[in-house]
């Protein structure tokens, strides 16, 4: 709740703002996302260990995690 408060005391452009944002990562769902064709066997690879099930461990993502905080 006080998220949305926070949200309701920025400026009306930067609500705009944040709002394009949150549309843009909804997406439009009846159009497929391009991908790039460097990266297409990465994301076949990733389709292949879902697919077994095979995810990362919590540990695994806290590390990635790591890498990224300052």
């Amino acid at each position: 709740m006080r998220r949305s408060r926070a949200v309701r005391r920025l400026p009306s452009e930067t609500q705009d703002e944040i709002a394009r944002g949150m549309l843009d990562l909804a997406g439009d769902e009846s159009q497929p996302e391009e991908i790039a064709p460097s990266h297409l066997p990465d994301v076949l690879e990733s389709l292949a260990q879902a697919k077994q099930r095979r995810f990362a461990t919590d540990t695994e993502i806290e590390a990635a995690f790591r890498r990224f905080d300052p």
